[in-house]
């Protein structure tokens, strides 16, 4: 059986080292690179089946790899931080991480952090296949291809933006509260902090022309609407 492949880009090498000696005992996979550049480089080429991301390196912001990978790439993202301020995190998310851990952290806290994310992946991968393509008006899911189309053409969505519209259409008329899309679709508590819920959900609505279809249930959270004519 193929090992689960996950690269650590991080330029403190006693940090890669404990990371990547921890999970290899674990089972995994592991390269490591110090540096954005290097990193980017062995994204194309070893093909990760997760990134663990330092936010500070030494020629780019972990924030710019971050949304580089995203834009190119559907490989979940658990990012490494020494900023403690929750805005800093939340910015984070909103660049398409996946979650986020915080230096000085425990070991087994970054392994099961990345079993979370990759439990919920193969969750999400297993449901795919009982429903492949969804048709809601002029939205256009294809799951097994993860690429949606607002009227005929294809609409470039994050990771993210992506897994927030299939929890949505998959139960639509459910009634959602933002601290909930949190937990099933980032699959962490946030500590309160629902903002990243609504700008999501800005976005879905500007590019699918959805405002109809994804409505706010005020003091509640948010629908997608069933069955409309």
């Amino acid at each position: 059986m193929e090992k689960t492949k996950i690269l650590i880009i991080e330029d403190e090498a006693a940090i890669a080292d404990l990371l990547a000696y921890g999970l290899t005992k674990e089972g995994y996979a592991t390269r490591t690179a110090s540096s954005g550049a290097e990193g980017l480089r062995e994204v194309a080429q070893f093909r990760p089946d997760l990134l663990l991301l330092d936010w500070m390196l030494p020629d780019a912001s972990g924030l710019d790899i971050c949304k580089k990978v995203t834009a190119e790439f559907n490989i979940p993202i658990l990012m490494i931080t020494a900023k403690s301020d929750i805005t800093d995190k939340i910015l984070g998310l909103e660049f398409g991480a996946d979650d986020y851990i915080t230096k000085p952290f425990d070991l087994r806290e970054v392994i099961a952090r990345i079993r979370t994310i990759l439990r919920r992946l193969a969750q999400a991968s297993r449901s795919s296949q009982e429903e492949d393509a969804i048709q809601i008006k002029h939205i256009e899911i294809n799951r097994s291809e993860r690429v949606v189309k607002n009227q005929g053409c294809a609409v470039e969505l994050t990771p993210k933006e992506y897994d927030l519209l299939l929890k949505l259409t998959g139960n639509r008329g459910r009634i959602y509260s933002r601290e909930e899309l949190l937990e099933l679709v980032w699959g962490y508590d946030y500590a309160g902090e629902t903002r990243t819920v609504d700008n999501h959900i800005q976005r879905l609505r500007k590019k699918l022309d959805a405002v109809d279809l994804i409505t706010t249930v005020f003091g509640v959270g948010y629908k997608f609407e069933k069955d409309m004519d």
